[in-house]
């Protein structure tokens, strides 16, 4: 692709000589117009919009200085030639002032002026790669964002996000989550008839649909659960706004869903005033899209029960994943999950709901101890695809499975990790005041947060050795270090290591050694 350039000089002759004489196209331009003044130069490059403009510094009416100024201002991308004459040095300056690229002498020669198209196109090229990389980045930034939006929407819906932790998220995200009331309206997406093969476009084409009626409104937010069910999270100032608005949106997606294949199955939440409540507009959109869906409609034998869909506990998930062993695995899936799950397994939605309840508990509670979510968690970034192939409550049963001991094995490897992290600090505490006579147990447990006897045990568990011992090892380590290398008395040894009595230094080094330290230097001596 060649760049655009546009030549304004006064004299006729210079400017058709170059205009004429220049190869652009073999310098990777395309010479796109010519003024003889600035005047008149400065609608035609507001018109041809050039990448670089050549002009004479000294023209009448207008002078290039003066043009340098407003294209500078008004279009500070284009790359700017200067031609200049031997006695316009103080022109010159200032032109390089405004930020010109180039600088060229008249007279002003062919090969002169294609070495610098070449060099100027050359930083055009790198000019262009970079904002060609930048919009990749700022692409892949984007995408991220989307899909960082849906977590948090699916957080919000399922009531696995505090309220402060929802509107710090949600401005990092670009989205305004602050409002006076919220409801939620799940879409489920079917074909009108039941008998009709799958067509994935065709719930595609009804997605899209919906999607661009809501993606200009800033009170509506839009969550893709999977191909056939969506959620609509509605905001607004007073619960009458909600629903009117609700109606109205709702009324023109059936409008224009019509003359498709399939149709929708709504479900919808009451307006509730906290974020902390959006959870519960969830479930009852959840109760009114089962019961929309059921064959007889509100009939009381096919009635989702709301207390059924509140059933799961998260405080016996977070104990079980705090407290909990692997063994003890089947009672807790039967006694919280599996009548839960028997109730409604016939509802992808209250499924998902109950999965994805599962794993955003997990998930806290990994995060909660340092560890990276995606990675502890199996199938976190596919939830999706796991969802569609859990037909049976021994399939839940089995993921449940996988999702729990990947938690719990992560918290059993944490507090190992955690222990040789503690020793480690242990030892780096005392290798740094090894010298100080007053060092005591006592000081380095509470360096560590813990209490002397637990660290104690922990420390010798961890080393091999007891706190005395491994203190002990340190200075001797240092006092013969000393005896080796300098001309310090013992005594002097004896304080720099942090014995405050000489006597007893000697005493704990011929212990440990077997020499007394007069004897170990010798014996460097005369080895």
């Amino acid at each position: 692709m060649s760049y655009k350039v546009f030549l304004v000089e006064d004299e006729v002759v210079t400017r058709e000589g170059i205009r004429d004489h220049v190869d652009w196209e073999a310098n990777g331009f395309e010479f796109c117009g010519e003024a003889p003044d600035g005047e008149i130069a400065l609608p035609l490059l507001q018109a041809a919009r050039p990448d670089v403009l050549i002009t004479d510094i000294k023209m009448p009416f207008m002078d290039g200085l003066q043009l340098c100024k407003i294209v500078r201002e008004r279009m500070p991308s284009v790359r700017i030639i200067i031609l200049s004459g031997h006695d316009e040095f103080e022109y010159a300056q200032k032109a390089i002032k405004l930020g010109v690229t180039e600088y060229l002498l008249k007279p002003v020669s062919v090969q002169d002026l294609d070495i610098v198209l070449q060099k100027v196109a050359t930083q055009l090229d790198q000019v262009r790669k970079e904002q060609e990389n930048l919009h990749k980045l700022w692409d892949q930034v984007e995408e991220n964002k989307v899909v960082l939006r849906e977590r948090l929407l699916l957080k919000l819906v399922v009531g696995a996000v505090s309220t402060t932790e929802a509107i710090e998220q949600s401005q990092l995200l670009g989205l305004d989550l602050v409002a006076k009331c919220y409801l939620v309206v799940i879409i489920k997406i079917e074909f009108c008839d039941p008998s009709e093969p799958f067509d994935y476009n065709e719930y595609q084409q009804v997605q899209k649909i919906i999607s661009d009626l809501v993606v200009s409104n800033p009170d509506v937010f839009l969550l893709k659960k999977d191909l056939e069910e969506l959620v609509l999270l509605i905001k607004g100032n007073i619960p009458e706004y909600l629903e009117e608005e609700r109606d109205i949106l709702l009324e023109l997606i059936a409008k224009e869903t019509r003359a498709t294949k399939c149709q929708l199955v709504i479900g919808v939440g009451t307006p509730r005033k906290r974020i902390a409540e959006i959870g519960q507009s969830f479930i009852e959109a959840l109760v009114n899209v089962q019961n929309a869906a059921s064959k007889d409609g509100a009939g009381s034998n096919n009635e989702v029960n709301k207390v059924e869909l509140l059933k799961i506990d998260k405080s016996a998930v977070e104990d079980y994943l705090k407290c909990g062993v692997k063994e003890d695995f089947e009672d807790f899936f039967d006694a919280f999950i599996r009548p839960l799950v028997q109730t409604v397994l016939q509802s992808y939605i209250v499924k998902s709901y109950i999965f994805m309840d599962l794993i955003l508990t997990t998930a806290r509670f990994v995060d909660e101890l340092g560890g990276d979510v995606d990675q502890v968690i199996p199938g976190l970034n596919h939830i999706e695809t796991v969802l569609a192939d859990i037909k049976t409550i021994e399939q839940l049963e089995e993921q449940a499975h996988k999702i729990l001991f990947s938690a719990l094995s992560f918290r059993d490897g944490q507090t190992h990790t955690q222990r040789i992290g503690m020793i480690q600090q242990a030892k780096d505490y005392i290798d740094h005041h090894y010298m100080d006579s007053n060092l005591s147990l006592n000081e380095v447990a509470e360096y560590v947060y813990h209490s002397p006897s637990h660290f104690s045990a922990v420390f010798s568990q961890g080393t091999c050795q007891t706190f005395k011992e491994y203190l002990t090892e340190i200075r001797i380590k240092k006092a013969k270090e000393l005896l080796r290398t300098t001309n310090l008395k013992s005594s002097e040894i004896s304080f720099q290591i942090g014995y405050s009595d000489s006597h007893y230094f000697s005493y704990v080094f011929r212990k440990n050694t077997g020499l007394t330290p007069t004897e170990f230097r010798l014996q460097a001596q005369t080895s």
